[in-house]
């Protein structure tokens, strides 16, 4: 059985958030989806140039997930920009204490 997967502290995204190339019917289009823990990671690292120790202080999580989560998500950015794919960000998380992940 595996480990149950550590809550990490991310901003709050309603719904899914759907970006596509220009010109390309949806239904054509292979879809990239990225956790919102790994673009939450990015961002942080990437947008606001805060360190790796500074982003896993701020996600409540070890420096060598914050590197996996930065090596996974933009991994699958490169491939969907080089492919001509939808890259797809969402939430599989929920919010309250009491629930189970989804």
């Amino acid at each position: 059985m595996p480990r149950f997967r550590k809550k990490r502290c991310c901003r709050v995204l309603d719904g899914e958030k759907t970006f596509k190339p220009n010109g390309i019917k949806m239904r054509e289009l292979e879809i990239v989806n990225i956790n919102l823990d790994e673009f939450e990671a990015i961002r942080i690292c990437d947008y606001e140039n805060k360190n790796q120790i500074e982003a896993s202080e701020i996600m409540g999580v070890s420096r060598a997930t914050v590197q996996r989560l930065l090596q996974s998500g933009r991994k699958k950015i490169v491939d969907a920009l080089l492919n001509n794919k939808a890259i797809n960000i969402k939430n599989n998380y929920i919010d309250t204490e009491n629930e189970e992940e989804v």
